[in-house]
């Protein structure tokens, strides 16, 4: 496969740069996946705009979702940024081993979460009756079914991008859970 670039600002549309700004105000940087979106005119925006869209789920149930479905994506990138935000918002290291994996021993209502997005992202939407019965069984609604299902479709729509354009990770790289479970 050619190597796929990581635009620089020069290189993007007007309305990309704008986005850049922004980004690199908030966020310190462009990362590098964000950049990529912007070899599409309208990719990067729209992305952003379904990424930050008003959602049931809180920050740290977010990143649950994010870290199960791109370590069943086999999304290093991914991975390593959700490593980092996933710190950020309080999670130690074991625990994002854990929800890596699909599972939160450490919250019930985690748990279920963690699962579900699992087992929606390794079934592409078939998901098990039994696990969505535990998901309601742990106190989720409706809403927050249907809210994960789309966090699901997003952090899916990264995972492939960053998995068919191989670009390279700009946080600390996350170890493989192989590695670690060791």
């Amino acid at each position: 496969m050619s190597t796929f670039n990581v635009p620089k600002r020069e290189e993007v549309s007007e309305a990309n740069q704008a986005i850049f700004d922004n980004l690199e105000k908030a966020v310190g940087f462009v990362p590098n996946l964000f950049a990529t979106y912007a070899h599409s005119e309208n990719a990067l925006a729209n992305y952003l705009n379904l990424s930050n869209a008003k959602t049931s789920l809180k920050t740290k149930e977010k990143e649950v979702v994010n870290l199960a479905v791109s370590e069943v994506n086999g999304c290093l990138y991914c991975l390593s940024a959700h490593t980092a935000i996933s710190k950020m918002n309080g999670f130690t290291d074991n625990q994002i081993l854990e929800l890596r994996s699909g599972r939160a021993s450490f919250d019930n209502k985690l748990d279920a979460l963690a699962r579900l997005a699992k087992n929606i992202t390794e079934n592409r939407g078939t998901t098990d009756a039994s696990v969505v019965e535990n998901f309601f069984s742990a106190g989720w609604t409706k809403e927050n079914l249907i809210d994960t299902i789309v966090l699901v479709g997003d952090k899916t729509i990264s995972n492939y991008i960053n998995n068919t354009t191989d670009i390279p990770v700009d946080f600390p790289v996350a170890q493989p859970l192989q590695t670690v479970e060791a």
